[in-house]
């Protein structure tokens, strides 16, 4: 195989573009698997159990809640940073 030469010697390259690529990519992984487990879990309540429309809503927005309260950004001095 062939060798490829680095186009920039390691630590020169600028990676902004690609920590902020990264980051939406992780955010939206994060809010839109939220967003996928809540509407599953209700429409999983509401259909196939006797807890009906109003306890698979309550069901949902519970977890909805405890998501956003787990998921949500945290300042940087608490991260350890």
């Amino acid at each position: 195989m062939a060798e490829h030469a680095p186009t920039s010697p390691p630590g020169d390259m600028d990676i902004r573009q690609h920590e902020a690529s990264f980051e939406g990519f992780v955010r939206l992984t994060k809010w839109g698997s939220l967003t996928v487990a809540v509407l599953l879990l209700f429409f999983t309540s509401w259909i196939c159990t006797t807890a009906g429309f109003l306890g698979g809503l309550i069901l949902a927005l519970i977890t909805l809640a405890l998501g956003i309260f787990f998921l949500r950004d945290k300042p940087e001095s608490a991260a350890g940073h």
